[in-house]
C-alpha cells in the first residue's frame, strides 16, 4: 500500500533544511547593464568537495501526478542545482536524514521562474518536470569517485496535489 505526500508549494522557508531556492523575488540586489537588468546576487550555496562545478543538460520526460514515489537518491560530495530552462513548474521532492537513511519524504511544487539548490548530502528525488521540453541545466559536481547514493523504499509513496 502506498503512503500519500500532498505537495506543497516551494518556498524559501519551507525548503531551507535542504537547500536554496532561486528566484527573482523581492528587489534586485543591484542594478547593472545601465540599469536595465535586475542581479539577484548569490543565491545558491555550491559546495563541491575534491572536483569541480560543472553545468549539464538534462532532459527528462515530464511525468503525472499522482506520482509513485519509490525511490531518492543523494549526493555526499557535492550540491546540485536544477535550473530549468522554460518557465514551468517542476516537482521537487526532498527528505532529511535519519541516521543515513531518508526521513518521510515532502514534496514541493516550483512556481515558474523558480530553480532548487541541494545541498550537499541531501536525500532528493529525481529530475521531475510536469511538462515537456523538462530540459534544465544542472551545476554539480564534476570529479573523481562515486558522487550518488540511491535509496529504494520498502512501501512507495504517492505524491499528489
Amino acid at each position: 500500500m502506498s503512503r500519500s505526500i500532498v505537495a506543497e508549494p516551494l518556498t524559501r522557508e519551507a525548503f531551507a533544511g535542504f537547500g536554496d531556492v532561486l528566484d527573482t523575488a523581492g528587489e534586485a540586489d543591484k542594478l547593472i547593464n545601465q540599469g536595465l537588468c535586475g542581479r539577484y546576487h548569490d543565491r545558491a550555496q555550491l559546495d563541491f568537495a575534491d572536483a569541480r562545478a560543472g553545468v549539464s543538460l538534462f532532459k527528462a520526460e515530464p511525468r503525472n501526478l499522482p506520482l509513485k514515489l519509490d525511490m531518492v537518491e543523494r549526493h555526499p560530495d557535492g550540491s546540485q542545482c536544477f535550473i530549468p530552462m522554460s518557465m514551468d513548474g517542476f516537482l521537487v521532492v526532498v527528505a532529511g536524514d535519519e541516521g543515513g537513511k531518508p526521513g518521510t519524504p515532502r514534496a514541493f511544487l516550483s512556481a515558474p521562474g523558480q530553480a532548487v539548490n541541494f545541498h550537499r548530502g541531501t536525500w532528493h528525488g529525481v529530475l521531475t518536470p510536469l511538462v515537456a521540453p523538462g530540459l534544465f541545466a544542472v551545476v554539480d559536481r564534476i570529479g573523481e569517485g562515486p558522487n550518488l547514493e540511491e535509496h529504494w523504499f520498502e512501501a512507495p509513496y504517492e505524491i499528489k496535489t
